[in-house]
């Protein structure tokens, strides 16, 4: 399995979509699914008829699951998005935001 270019708690923008230059949290990464679920961004709405235990109803707002390739990592120094390669640094596998060349993690 390859090291993971986002993670979560990483800062994302939005490359493409409804959401298109909006930048969010990760707040979960579907690894398997080649998903990840972002903070504010890519809002499903569902109509839930009034039930047992909600029986009031109405519409749930929730944050959908987006592709990978939908978010590019947030570059550290000016917040645009950026590549993202490894190098060891004291022996220590680290990731490197290719624009800018700060280290993102570490």
């Amino acid at each position: 399995m390859p090291a993971a270019k986002i993670k979560k708690g990483d800062s994302v923008v939005v490359l493409s979509g409804k959401d298109k230059g909006r930048t969010g949290t990760v707040q979960k990464v579907m690894p398997k699914d080649g998903k990840v679920i972002v903070e504010g961004i890519n809002i499903a709405a569902r109509h839930r008829k009034p039930s047992q235990e909600n029986p009031q109803g109405g519409i749930d707002r929730f944050e959908a699951p987006m592709h990978l390739s939908k978010v590019a990592v947030a570059d550290p120094k000016d917040g645009k998005p950026t590549r993202v390669r490894f190098e060891e640094k004291d022996g220590k596998k680290v990731r490197i935001a290719v624009k800018s060349g700060e280290t993102i993690d570490g």
